[in-house]
């Protein structure tokens, strides 16, 4: 059944209900999403915050916010959102400014290589870049390297959740923890043509067929596919970082965010679950003037604060 209207939380339907989905069916739409998203200008900072754009290559790079104090000595590596195939690290920017600015920490947003001309697992493999350049560089900016998180949306989330099952397996200091706004995480989801009714606000599942096509470089839902691309394939979660993981009860991708979520706890991962109510893709980033985004968004970064003072965890 189609999700509709009425089902939108109050403080979000009058935004919500003129939202289309974004247009992904065509390459040349793609990219022009692309361009519009990085023409964006910055946000302002507050004084005496920094900004960096280090490149590492075609395609890829960071972006870094560093608090005036020059922080507390924990950071963020955070991954944009955009189905694997649109979106940048400056549609970030505002987000990263106001975390590094609360939390007085250092905020780096990943630019990641797109598919569908850059498959699995090129965009992750930036990411794993970005994850080491700053393990690399942390002490000379103040940065202790077991107080750094990794978090994301969306797409972004599910890059994050991928990039800490590969940190788990193959490197020694592991993120302090995992901050993950509705992530896309199940390619099983993409393969399950009875979703395509829901018509989902902002990202349905006929998009998540192209997102996930498009990054899997074939068909999403076959025995193959591996878990650092879909997380949810991963069996054994135990030993990964604490989780926040948050989601809207009407978005595509409540069911798989939920049973993730329960995975974890089950492999005695501290992990937190949020489920906002008429919630649908990506709101508190759409509405993010609504009291209920700005409480979701807020709560988020209170778990993040408390894991980021934790020590000696990993």
């Amino acid at each position: 059944m189609p999700i509709k209207a009425s089902q939108l939380n109050p403080e979000l339907r009058a935004i919500y209900r003129f939202v289309p989905n974004l247009p992904t069916g065509r390459l040349w739409r793609i990219r022009a999403i692309r361009r519009l998203l990085r023409a964006a200008t910055q946000p302002k900072r507050p004084k005496g915050m920094t900004f960096e754009k280090i490149d590492f290559g075609p395609g890829a790079g960071v972006r870094v916010f560093t608090p005036a104090s020059g922080g507390s000595g924990a950071a963020l590596l955070f991954l944009h959102g955009g189905g694997m195939v649109i979106g940048a690290a400056s549609q970030e920017d505002a987000r990263l400014i106001q975390i590094a600015d609360e939390l007085d920490i250092v905020t780096v947003s990943v630019e990641y290589r797109l598919a569908p001309e850059n498959p699995y697992p090129a965009p992750l493999d930036d990411c794993l870049q970005a994850w080491r350049w700053l393990q690399d560089n942390a002490k000379a900016r103040g940065i202790d390297p077991e107080r750094i998180a990794v978090g994301g949306q969306s797409a972004g989330g599910g890059l994050a959740a991928g990039l800490a099952l590969r940190i788990h397996d193959e490197l020694q200091v592991q993120p302090i923890a995992q901050l993950l706004f509705c992530p896309m995480l199940d390619d099983r989801t993409a393969a399950d043509r009875t979703r395509d009714a829901e018509n989902n606000f902002l990202w349905n599942n006929r998009s998540n067929l192209t997102g996930w096509t498009a990054y899997l470089g074939d068909a999403p839902g076959g025995p193959e596919v591996p878990a650092y691309a879909a997380p949810s394939r991963r069996r054994d979660l135990s030993g990964l970082p604490a989780a926040w993981i948050g989601t809207g009860d009407i978005e595509l991708f409540f069911t798989e965010d939920r049973s993730y979520a329960e995975g974890l706890s089950a492999a005695g991962v501290d992990c937190t679950l949020v489920v906002v109510p008429g919630a649908p893709h990506a709101f508190e980033s759409v509405a993010i003037s609504a009291p209920i985004a700005k409480k979701y968004s807020a709560d988020a970064l209170a778990w993040l604060k408390q894991q980021l003072t934790i020590t000696g965890n990993n």
